[in-house]
């Protein structure tokens, strides 16, 4: 895929895989060569669903503000955390997958060793400067069969890679525009978060970071390979 000047950038790590865990990777750079389909599409979704802030149920306001493309879509607020096939905001569903959301997140996690991947929901993203997530599990989907596929876009981030509690040390991973995180199998409902975001700037994002993280939501219609 041939991209023009505005969407060639660099990544100091391109082309380098991490292990995070026996099922944990990152792919640094691996989605450099969807970028221009993946802006073109992430702004017809903000044109339809833009972003927002949504309340924790403890009723707090969420740092990063986000939105959804898919058959479902994940939202919170003081009801608790769920996925929801209608955008709360409009009643209407959320605009659809984007085909390259998901060819980009079935090749990364087939790269990753899960086969098969069909996500049906993407949660989108939107950090400035200071936004962070805290430690959290992604275990509102319907069964954990499926790995998890969260695209890095824009202004360096740091991840934090938890254990399987909430007290387990961190590892803090570096990662840039195009890189992937994949997670699944034993490690699927491991800890997870990003720091605070410091002030950046990326040429194509501004002082953002977009994070895509894309999901099986529903039922899966297969276990994938291994």
């Amino acid at each position: 895929m041939s991209t023009g000047p505005l969407f060639d950038f660099d990544n100091p790590l391109e082309g380098v895989e991490k292990r995070l865990g026996q099922q944990a990777t990152v792919l640094h750079g691996f989605a450099l060569p969807y970028v221009q389909g993946v802006y073109a599409a992430l702004q017809d979704i903000i044109a339809q669903a833009p972003f927002r802030t949504m309340i924790t149920p403890g009723g707090r306001s969420m740092s990063v503000q986000l939105t959804n493309c898919g058959s479902l879509g994940w939202t919170s607020d003081v009801h608790g955390y769920r996925y929801s096939a209608v955008d709360p905001e409009t009643g209407q569903p959320w605009p659809p997958l984007a085909a390259t959301f998901e060819r980009l997140a079935h090749a990364a996690a087939a790269h990753a060793g899960f086969g098969g991947f069909e996500p049906d929901a993407c949660l989108i993203n939107r950090y400035t400067p200071g936004s962070r997530m805290s430690l959290h599990q992604d275990k509102d989907e319907t069964d954990f069969s499926a790995p998890i596929v969260s695209v890095s876009l824009g202004v360096p981030a740091v991840f934090l890679w938890g254990g399987h509690t909430r007290s387990d040390r961190a590892e803090r991973v570096p990662l840039f525009h195009g890189d992937v995180v994949v997670w699944g199998g034993v490690d699927r409902l491991r800890f997870h978060g990003v720091a605070p975001l410091k002030e950046d700037v990326h040429p194509l994002f501004g002082t953002e970071r977009i994070n895509l993280t894309c999901r099986r939501a529903g039922p899966s219609r297969k276990s994938p390979a291994r």
